[in-house]
């Protein structure tokens, strides 16, 4: 069988490391930027959410959040009906970074897909759907404290 799961790994880590050493100028570090994006893009959203959208644990997501917090990009806010919800929003900061980490992405994808005709590409992304979906299955299994079999 081809090691596919290791190809998208790699891709991962050295677009995500490329990413780290680009917006350290901007004081994020170690993945926080896809934090600042989903927050841009789906500002109110509870920290909850966001964790499973960005595929992480919740103690991930809650050390992230509060450097971003920490550092200016993003603040919670109480939920109107209930004060135990805590909304995240970008602050100016969150907002004027997004712009440049939308365009490093952008470009990213570029240079990814270059050579690739636009069916190649929808080829890619839609078996990626599928493989993330598959995947999916097993990290919510996991992160209900079950094991699973192989």
């Amino acid at each position: 069988m081809k090691e596919i799961l290791r190809e998208i790994g790699m891709i991962a880590r050295a677009l995500d490391s490329i990413s780290n050493i680009e917006f350290k100028e901007f004081d994020l570090t170690k993945g926080q930027y896809l934090y600042v994006v989903r927050i841009c893009e789906n500002p109110g959203i509870i920290q909850e959410k966001l964790a499973e959208m960005i595929k992480v644990d919740r103690t991930t997501a809650a050390r992230a959040i509060s450097k971003l917090e920490i550092n200016g990009f993003i603040e919670k806010k109480n939920d109107q009906h209930n004060k135990k919800i805590k909304k995240l929003f970008p602050t100016e900061r969150g907002k004027k970074v997004y712009p440049f980490i939308k365009r490093e992405n952008e470009y990213s994808n570029n240079v990814a897909l270059e050579g690739f005709s636009e069916s190649e590409i929808e080829v890619i992304f839609t078996l990626l759907q599928r493989v993330r979906k598959n995947v999916e299955k097993d990290w919510d299994t996991v992160k209900k404290g079950n094991k699973r079999n192989y």
